[in-house]
């Protein structure tokens, strides 16, 4: 129907974790989200964290009409709710409205971004991992795929513990877990002067880590970065 109305659609994603990277690397001018996408994330949760990292905007599809889970998609901001079976009007009307209205929303700055700049951050020197509130992997970019030394159907929605480790160079011993810290106290850490990260293949690479809780712009927990970065010297 939208192909038929001129709109060129990016890319297709059958799952809610490929639906968060996928919209990291295409910057969609919309994303028409399925309520019950299949895959470890749903539709709801997938769009919360589209929009909440990256501010693509959203418009939700659904065929369910249950009060208590459709109040799950106000955390996504999305621009409208079309309810199944539609016609071309309503979802071509719709998707014009969104697309106009987001344009014409204030643009949001760099400070905007609990994440950072996605684009910035998609394309830095610098292995970043986002994960949720149980320490599963719901994000990370180029370099991370690349560090983690692993495939990257591997590492999403995995524990970040069974893709990474942080040792301390001196005794051998795994370092406390962070991430959790992070989840508990709301609180950063950072993991610097004898730090090595040990993937699941053995490499260990020396490296400064730093690890806090991202807050989403109600300054509610929505997820806990990593960020790795490689000592060379």
């Amino acid at each position: 129907m939208l192909q038929t109305k001129g709109y060129g659609i990016a890319g297709i994603v059958e799952t809610g974790e490929e639906a968060v990277i996928k919209a990291a690397e295409l910057a969609p001018d919309l994303v028409i989200m399925d309520v019950g996408l299949a895959g470890s994330l749903d539709g709801m949760d997938a769009a919360t964290y589209i929009f909440q990292f990256f501010h693509h905007p959203i418009l939700f599809i659904t065929g369910i009409t249950e009060e208590e889970k459709l109040d799950r998609l106000k955390y996504s901001r999305p621009y409208g709710i079309v309810f199944k079976p539609f016609t071309m009007i309503e979802i071509t009307t719709m998707v014009d409205l969104a697309i106009y209205n987001h344009a014409n929303r204030p643009a949001a700055g760099e400070e905007c971004y609990p994440a950072g700049d996605p684009k910035v951050m998609m394309e830095m020197l610098e292995a970043v991992y986002l994960t949720d509130r149980r320490g599963r992997i719901i994000f990370f970019n180029t370099y991370a795929a690349w560090f983690a030394d692993i495939p990257a159907r591997q590492i999403m929605m995995k524990h970040w513990r069974d893709v990474l480790m942080f040792v301390d160079d001196q005794t051998g011993e795994e370092v406390k877990d962070p991430v959790a810290e992070a989840v508990r106290n709301m609180t950063g850490t950072i993991l610097e002067s004898r730090t090595s990260v040990v993937t699941t293949t053995s490499k260990s690479r020396k490296a400064r880590v730093v690890v806090r809780p991202v807050k989403d712009d109600h300054g509610r927990f929505l997820a806990v970065m990593i960020s790795i970065k490689e000592k060379t010297a």
